[in-house]
């Protein structure tokens, strides 16, 4: 189907999960695996992802028109900078101890693939509204997987969740899933879940 045939709840909901942006075209995956090592962390990452590309999405609609198609990569990168330093700021200002945790990840937005490849794929060839909602169905799905691995990760890693213990003293904390190899692991198990989920439905309709 055309995407300009298609109608603009589509374009929501397509990120959540057809078309995450995580688990399916496998975009965005470096943050993912580095800050999802606590619920609280993965929150801040998602929700900073989900502001730099609702914005970015909704200042190049308005002017993708004026931008020079040679300057058109650069000038998409100056917008998104822009409000990646805004969420950057803001997070130091307001979250000093999430602002040093997620360290450096939050200015590297500025080249997370999601981002620009919103952009060059869809914002660039679509009106304001559908690459809008667009935006926000792929926020929502970045955020939909960093925090199913965040919640993961810190209950078997830590025992907790919102850093507030949930298991006795019994509960031995299985410490590879705060490193990078759970990290790894966990991503793995939900794109092969997400495959078998997919597989189950395409077969479905047969």
């Amino acid at each position: 189907m055309a995407q300009n045939s298609r109608k603009p709840g589509y374009e929501l909901v397509k990120g959540f999960f057809k078309e995450n942006p995580v688990l399916v075209q496998l975009l965005g995956i470096c943050s993912v695996l580095a800050v999802s090592n606590t619920v609280v962390n993965s929150i801040s990452m998602g929700v900073s992802v989900l502001f730099v590309l609702f914005f970015s999405s909704l200042v190049i609609g308005l002017i993708k028109d004026l931008i020079p198609n040679e300057v058109r990569i650069p000038a998409y990168i100056v917008v998104i900078a822009t409000f990646v330093t805004v969420a950057d700021l803001f997070l130091k200002a307001k979250f000093p101890d999430i602002s040093k945790a997620l360290g450096a990840y939050i200015p590297l937005i500025v080249v997370n693939c999601i981002i620009l490849a919103r952009q060059e794929a869809f914002t660039k060839k679509n009106k304001l509204l559908p690459s809008i909602l667009d935006a926000i169905g792929m926020g929502t799905g970045y955020i939909i997987t960093i925090l199913l691995m965040g919640i993961i990760r810190e209950i078997l890693g830590f025992g907790s969740i919102f850093g507030v213990k949930i298991f006795g003293s019994w509960f031995k904390p299985i410490l590879v899933m705060i490193l990078p190899p759970g990290a790894f692991l966990t991503l793995a198990m939900l794109i092969g879940f997400m495959n078998f989920i997919t597989r189950k439905s395409e077969e479905k309709k047969l």
